[in-house]
């Protein structure tokens, strides 16, 4: 993984989720915005999944445990098309409190394959 791409994810599904989540308790159902950022989430960790099967042909070999983090990987891809079917079948305002939950577990989850993948030692 590269540090400054993580870090990047990290701020935008942050940002995405106090947008989501103050949306939300103010009473907004989903709208373009809300599964808008949700989206720019998505289309970032997309990216992850494409940098992360090229970094060990380039020389960035994980020192940490591969399928947890593939796992990981894998379950912060499916969240937000998950969250967005939810906020799209039930469009309360709940919905898009979750919405904005789903980004801070995927920032979380961020984190944890950052330490996976750089401070593990396997």
């Amino acid at each position: 993984m590269i540090l400054w791409f993580t870090n990047v994810q990290i701020v935008v599904a942050v940002a995405a989720g106090l947008f989501a989540v103050i949306a939300g308790l103010m009473g907004r159902r989903p709208s373009d915005y809300t599964v808008g950022a949700l989206a720019l989430v998505e289309v970032l960790l997309i990216v992850q999944v494409v940098m992360a099967i090229i970094a060990p042909f380039a020389g960035n070999l994980p020192s940490g445990d591969l399928l947890e983090f593939w796992v990981y990987l894998v379950s912060a891809v499916l969240l937000p098309i998950g969250g967005v079917i939810w906020a799209l079948l039930e469009r309360s305002r709940w919905s898009t409190v979750i919405l904005g939950v789903i980004a801070f577990a995927i920032a979380i989850m961020l984190w944890r394959m950052e330490v996976i993948w750089t401070v593990q030692v396997a």
